[in-house]
């Protein structure tokens, strides 16, 4: 049983097994990080059936490819013959905002564990993953105070590299700065040749990378290269992770810098089981990263709300979550009920020839999700620091609006 909740015989009786989408890619342009992803839910999924709460949550996989096409004809199939109203999964926006008029139209929930750009906040998504005060902020800050002004940006051609940019161009526009180039490539593109020719005849200060899966990993081996013959800055970006790190190759994925909630180096003692939990249940070699493991928050955070609940109907699951309190393997969490948003510790960390990350900053505690970015002061000092929600004035940035 989840300490503190109610059984289900406590009100409504619950069905014995409730269907649980996981849209997740084990193939395609980013299949090795819906693999781990996938792993993180499946092992939240089954603490949760161990726990005793009298209900098991029933994981129905599906593996689209990367292909948005199927993201959609997947969803659709189990919302209208798996009675599925519980989706777990979606890697990049693009794909979410695929899925989401489906499950939309049938008041379904999209538990969301991914960091993403922002700029939305829907009543049918719990957004476990950062928003983008929590990681493209301090990036960007850190890199004003202790980098430069001036930045070379670097992206897959969607909507996370178009918003990303916008925050960052106001960032450093305040700060005296600007963007050097916007250089975009189309999703899962490999040929970097033209972008690092250009890096080596502007040698930036800074570098911001928003390349998505296969076309990241090119870009840092192709850049690595360049480095061991010229001196060029540290890339700087908010989705570098551990099991990239590994595809990159130790030398060409190390010595960047990115920010997150979570890295899989955290001491937190929840932190520890957790890693110890995911290598017994994955094997040694799996490697949980932030993504991964808010997939893992996420299964929590449902099976939980479904028991504080009585019930699986996603209306009464969703104002249960909000009431819940998380101590996840990355520290204490939150759902805003203002915003389906969560409550995350912003970190700072460099990537090392281990395939890890050394983390050198942290926020104080948990920051309120500002996905809107409605909280934006261009011009408060570099380093990112919390006050209470009630200390902070309302500003709306007109500039910075929803791209539908």
């Amino acid at each position: 049983m989840v300490p503190g909740y109610p059984t289900a015989t406590d009100r409504n009786p619950l069905p014995q097994n409730i269907p649980v989408g996981l849209l997740y890619s084990q193939s395609g342009i980013y299949g090795a990080v819906g693999r781990e992803m996938l792993n993180g839910a499946l092992l939240g999924i089954n603490q949760i059936n161990a726990s005793g709460t009298g209900f098991q949550l029933h994981p129905l996989i599906v593996d689209p490819g990367g292909d948005p096409a199927r993201y959609y004809q997947l969803c659709e199939n189990m919302l209208r013959h798996g009675d599925v109203r519980h989706f777990i999964g979606c890697y990049t926006s693009a794909i979410r905002r695929q899925v989401l008029p489906l499950i939309e139209g049938t008041d379904g929930l999209l538990w969301h564990a991914a960091r993403y750009e922002g700029f939305e906040s829907s009543d049918n998504v719990i957004y476990v993953g950062a928003a983008p005060n929590q990681h493209v902020v301090p990036l960007a800050r850190h890199m004003i105070a202790n980098i430069s002004t001036d930045v070379y940006c670097v992206g897959s051609n969607y909507i996370w590299t178009w918003e990303t940019n916008k925050v960052l161009r106001e960032l450093v526009s305040a700060a005296g700065g600007g963007l050097l180039a916007e250089r975009l490539v189309p999703l899962g593109d490999t040929g970097m040749d033209f972008i690092i020719a250009e890096i080596r005849r502007l040698r930036p200060p800074a570098i911001f990378n928003t390349l998505v899966g296969e076309s990241a990993y090119s870009f840092f081996r192709a850049y690595h290269r360049a480095r061991l013959q010229m001196d060029l800055p540290p890339v700087l970006s908010c989705s570098l992770c551990e099991p990239e790190l590994q595809l990159i190759g130790p030398e060409a994925g190390a010595g960047h810098i990115t920010c997150s909630p979570y890295f899989a180096t955290l001491r937190e003692p929840a932190n520890r089981q957790f890693v110890t939990d995911y290598r017994d249940a994955f094997g040694p070699a799996a490697t949980p990263f932030a993504d991964a493991e808010a997939s893992y928050v996420c299964a929590m955070l449902l099976g939980r709300a479904i028991q504080r609940a009585g019930t699986a109907h996603p209306p009464d699951v969703r104002k249960a979550v909000s009431l819940d309190r998380f101590d996840a393997p990355q520290g204490p969490i939150q759902i805003d009920p203002e915003n389906n948003h969560c409550f995350v510790t912003p970190r700072l960390a460099r990537s090392t020839t281990e395939g890890t990350f050394d983390v050198f900053w942290q926020a104080p505690r948990p920051v309120k999700p500002d996905p809107f970015l409605v909280w934006l002061d261009a011009d408060k000092p570099p380093l990112p620091y919390h006050r209470p929600h009630a200390e902070i004035r309302r500003r709306r940035a007109p500039h910075l609006r929803v791209v539908k």
